[in-house]
């Protein structure tokens, strides 16, 4: 009779997210989470093939974390930059979680930083056309300029250079999240991108 399992799946992926958060999504290795469970790495295959299906089970536990971030900034005043603020917090909180989601190149096992503009554009688009009165292909494109500043202050915050504060990080979602709101409420063809861009840095230089 082959020996009893000891260890659960859910315990193995709670042993793969921790060395991930300490160490990161490469540092996963069977021996490694053998370690952590304080066994050889034979339990680890008893749920998985291979040590990229855990890693891909790491980077939903990920996903999904990052998804209860965003519903925060939901209910937060202004969605929208409720939203931003709950990236930031990511970032600074979870930075090995949020490489895995968002600066690990795509492949079979992951997904990768355009999905996770995709899944918050997902949650966000609602109320965005709610609270500024936006059809749903302008209310897509104002959180994609909004979450690719977001992705670059995010990044900056990981990678241990972000020289800005919190309430600095706030001003600007708000001076972008202005800029971007008025830009395709008052330039006409701007959404659907045939605008006269040369009349309109022409109006704008006057002054």
């Amino acid at each position: 009779m082959p020996p009893k399992v000891k260890f659960t799946k859910e315990e193995i992926i709670e042993a793969a997210v921790s060395i991930t958060r300490e160490k990161g999504i490469s540092a996963v290795t069977a021996r490694e989470v053998g370690a952590v469970l304080g066994v050889s790495s034979r339990p680890l295959f008893t749920y998985f093939n291979s040590v990229d299906e855990l890693k891909k089970e790491v980077f939903i536990y990920s996903e999904n974390l990052y998804r209860d971030y965003v519903k925060q900034g939901l209910k937060m005043p202004i969605p929208a930059l409720g939203v931003g603020i709950q990236f930031v917090r990511f970032a600074k909180t979870e930075p090995e979680l949020y490489r895995c989601v968002f600066l690990t190149p795509p492949d079979s096992s992951r997904g990768s930083a355009m999905e996770g503009l995709r899944l918050s554009q997902d949650l966000v688009r609602e109320s965005i056309m709610k609270i500024y009165n936006m059809s749903a292909e302008t209310a897509d494109k104002y959180f994609r300029d909004l979450w690719l500043v977001a992705y670059s202050i995010t990044t900056l915050i990981v990678m241990g250079d972000c020289p800005y504060s919190d309430e600095e990080i706030s001003a600007l979602f708000t001076e972008y999240s202005v800029s971007i709101c008025k830009a395709f409420k008052e330039i006409p063809g701007l959404v659907e991108g045939n605008f006269d861009k040369d009349a309109i840095f022409k109006e704008l230089v006057k002054h």
